[in-house]
């Protein structure tokens, strides 16, 4: 009889203590929901004002300083600059993804010593910064002719992000049974038909991983777009952001707005892949 009068209030006190740390984590979620859009709200807060307002209010302006997102497309050419990013970061992250699932399916399927090697070498090629080969790759493409083209820096791009994709699908393939690619070979297909009719459909979450880390990567990448596209017209968002901002640093309005319709883009695609981001990231963890 004890044991039936106490298991009752046991399971009242679990409920009360599982909805209370419920409501702690709502509210933990809350904040850090506050603290990742509070950047967003500022640059919306500062491109709603005129050039004399320096002023640090939270608080949008009644009249919206519309002219800033105009005076940003017309002096700042941030359209045209949206343009060569978007074909940029298209094409890196075609060829990424691509050539990085590509590469990983050997890898992952076949467990010699010569794969575990490359792999490491992988590995060990994520931890070099991109920067660190500067000097060499500049005189590389100079020769070439890859300096102020797209497909120079597209290349360049997609190289440097290939470490990380390859990685991704790797640890995403081993875990795909190998019983599938046994019935494709029973059934007469050579291994690159294997791959891209049976593998290649299954990796569509980690495949939307790989494909946001490379945009929000390349999109946001300044350092070697700065170095290997001098030519203006040909800069793509975040150095042609930069140089406007800097001759416009007297102007918070317009180099908000330039900030914001940066960002627009990257953050749109974010939105549509997100559940699929989040698939990818937890089963190659898991995996």
């Amino acid at each position: 009889m004890s044991n039936a009068t106490e298991q009752p209030g046991v399971t009242i006190v679990g409920k009360k203590e599982h909805r209370s740390f419920r409501w702690l984590a709502y509210v933990f979620l809350i904040i850090m929901c506050v603290i990742q859009l509070l950047p967003f709200w500022l640059a919306i807060c500062a491109s709603s004002k005129p050039s004399d307002d320096l002023s640090s209010s939270l608080f949008l302006r009644f009249d919206f300083e519309w002219s800033n997102f105009a005076t940003a497309i017309t002096d700042g050419g941030i359209l045209k600059a949206i343009v060569n990013s978007v074909i940029i970061t298209v094409c890196s992250t075609v060829i990424t993804c691509l050539v990085g699932a590509a590469a990983a399916y050997p890898l992952a399927r076949r467990q010699t010593r010569g794969n575990k090697l490359v792999s490491a070498g992988i590995l060990a090629i994520m931890m070099i910064p991109p920067l660190s080969i500067l000097v060499p790759l500049y005189s590389f493409l100079v020769q070439i002719g890859g300096v102020n083209s797209y497909w120079g820096i597209v290349l360049v791009l997609s190289t440097t992000n290939l470490p990380l994709a390859i990685f991704l699908y790797t640890a995403f393939i081993r875990a795909i049974p190998a019983s599938i690619d046994e019935a494709g070979m029973v059934d007469g297909a050579s291994k690159p038909k294997i791959f891209f009719t049976l593998i290649l459909p299954l990796l569509k979450p980690v495949t939307a991983t790989v494909v946001i880390m490379t945009s929000v990567g390349v999109w946001n990448e300044y350092a070697l777009s700065n170095y290997l596209i001098t030519d203006a017209s040909m800069q793509p968002i975040a150095p042609r952001v930069a140089s406007f901002f800097a001759s416009n640093s007297n102007n918070l309005g317009v180099g908000a707005a330039a900030a914001l319709m940066a960002a627009l883009p990257i953050v749109v695609l974010y939105l549509f892949l997100q559940r699929y981001f989040i698939e990818g990231m937890v089963a190659g963890s898991v995996k």
